[in-house]
């Protein structure tokens, strides 16, 4: 009895493992009992006793882990800091980060986090540079915008890629900036330049290129050339993409030998590169087999184009770029026509046809129904060679019957034609097609034109809103240009609106509830016009001083 006694007492005085402790308290006393439990005392109480001792036990027997390295210190900015009251501003726009653009009536109220795009372009042409504490919240809104991240990295600095490497959750910053956020050599280290692109990884390297080609394009193509026959195909895809920037006829020797590169892609990429090269061998190849397809038959009442479209496509075209298998629909002999026609340098059909002028030859008949397939050939090859004057003649004038130009056939192609033109004239060709055609079909084409938007174009798109509304349409097929008006504007324009903002009487015709929708949207236009002309005065430092300040009107 006495031995068992001992043993008794010894596992009495034994402590409890945290186990045992955890197992007894999930089934409860009642279901295993707490046999270390001390007289007068109930089980339930004595484990929590227990529990609590035995939680002290363990974290003081806790051994110190060995310490964590400390991060680099973040990276100076060195860019002049935001006056106060736009960094107030921009404090606002963040923390809006609900929008108003939802489905359904939108209210009067500007839509904040629509108009911080143009906020970030405005203090990014300024130079100035993020304030620490906005950049969590500018990484935050970059995430679940991916067509803020241009601007907000380019705002954010380097302190955002600092950030980056710290979250998981701001990672993405590393994979937009260039070269996965590495810090790309000096271009006139020229050791530093050769071991990245020797040892570099494959985003740093396009980093790389691309930095050298924006600067000195022939010593990037050279280092370009040094590697590769060693590069991988669809490396050398991504390489050869980056010779679009500066790319000159010192090009044409290389881009010629990737003419006979084993990648079809690749070779597809060279011939694109050198037909934007009207002075290039294979331009005057194109030109050659383009031109033999194509010629003025004078035998009729009046000139006509005849074409007679290639009869095969021989090895030789294939090495210059065209593609010999049509796409499903397409009929061969016309796919390799468009293929010609679009690589050859527009400089080569006046003399060709009788040396008339871009706007005589789109004017020319086309016989046997090939117009189509040659004008809009003629259009691919005046964006791909910057070509204003054809592109004016594709187009015709705006105001002509639906606005189509003889090979402009599409308000994309139309699109790509005018942003070949300045900006003035570009503006100018879509007032005109607005004024005489309304909004139904212009939302593709303002997209093209500079913003803000100038007197003539801004008022034609106001004219045309205001039409639209006293005939009664239904407001919101128009949502979509209003909101590009809100962005590209002009805010002197607002006072020229205050018109505008009362509630029209309703025709019989009209939608049910559109006067009030109309109202409601001129109202929000205006004083998104005036807040945003309230945040071109901040960032000038000659804005509103108290925190979220703003023009009367501008929180709707």
């Amino acid at each position: 009895m006495h031995g068992t006694s001992t043993a008794t007492a010894g596992q009495a005085l034994a402590p409890p493992s945290w186990e045992d402790l955890v197992t007894t308290a999930l089934l409860g006393t009642d279901r295993r009992p707490w046999a270390p439990a001390a007289p007068g005392r109930e089980a339930p109480v004595a484990l929590l006793d227990a529990a609590a001792v035995a939680t002290l036990r363990r974290r003081a027997g806790l051994r110190p882990g060995p310490a964590a390295q400390r991060p680099e210190p973040a990276p100076e900015d060195p860019r002049p800091a935001l006056p106060g009251a736009a960094a107030r501003r921009l404090a606002l726009l963040l923390a809006d980060r609900s929008g108003g653009g939802g489905g359904g009536r939108r209210g009067s109220a500007p839509d904040l986090m629509e108009l911080l795009p143009q906020w970030l372009a405005a203090a990014n042409a300024r130079g100035f540079a993020a304030p620490p504490q906005a950049l969590p919240a500018l990484l935050d809104a970059a995430r679940g915008r991916t067509d803020l991240r241009p601007a907000a990295l380019a705002f954010a600095g380097p302190r955002a890629l600092w950030l980056a490497r710290l979250n998981p959750d701001w990672r993405f910053a590393l994979r937009s900036a260039p070269g996965g956020g590495a810090t790309l050599p000096d271009p006139e280290d020229d050791e530093a330049v050769q071991r990245l692109w020797q040892e570099g990884l494959f985003a740093e390297r396009v980093a790389l290129l691309s930095a050298l080609r924006a600067r000195t394009p022939g010593p990037a193509r050279e280092l370009l050339t040094a590697t590769w026959a060693t590069e991988r195909a669809e490396d050398r895809l991504m390489f050869l993409d980056t010779l679009r920037t500066g790319l000159s006829a010192g090009d044409e020797p290389f881009l010629e030998q990737a003419l006979g590169d084993r990648s079809r892609n690749v070779r597809a990429t060279a011939a694109e590169l050198l037909s934007a090269l009207p002075g290039s061998a294979l331009a005057a190849r194109m030109a050659v087999r383009a031109t033999a397809c194509v010629a003025v038959d004078h035998m009729g009442s009046r000139p006509t184009i005849v074409v007679e479209a290639p009869l095969e496509c021989d090895p030789d075209m294939e090495r210059d770029g065209v593609a010999a298998k049509p796409p499903t629909g397409r009929g061969e002999r016309s796919w390799w026509l468009g293929q010609l026609v679009e690589a050859a340098p527009l400089g080569t059909w006046p003399g060709r046809l009788g040396g008339r002028t871009p706007e005589q030859i789109v004017a020319l008949p086309v016989a046997d129904g090939w117009q189509g397939e040659l004008h809009a050939a003629w259009c691919r090859a005046a964006v791909r060679q910057r070509d204003a004057a054809w592109s004016r003649a594709l187009l015709g004038a705006p105001s002509a019957p639906e606005a189509g130009g003889p090979g402009a056939v599409s308000l994309a192609e139309r699109a790509k034609l005018l942003a070949t033109l300045g900006h003035k004239e570009r503006a100018e060709w879509v007032a005109g097609f607005i004024a005489t055609h309304g909004l139904s079909e212009a939302f593709q084409l303002l997209g093209v034109c500079d913003v803000p938007w100038g007197a003539p174009l801004g008022r034609a798109v106001v004219d045309a809103l205001n039409i639209a509304r006293d005939a009664g349409s239904y407001p919101w097929s128009f949502s979509g240009v209003m909101g590009l008006a809100e962005r590209c504007l002009d805010p002197a324009e607002a006072a020229r609106l205050d018109g505008l903002l009362a509630v029209p009487d309703e025709r019989e015709d009209a939608s049910p509830g559109a006067g009030g929708y109309w109202a409601e949207a001129f109202q929000r236009l205006v004083s998104t016009l005036r807040l945003r002309a309230a945040m071109t005065a901040e960032l000038s430092g000659s804005g509103p001083s108290g925190v979220g300040a703003q023009p009367p009107d501008a929180a709707g």
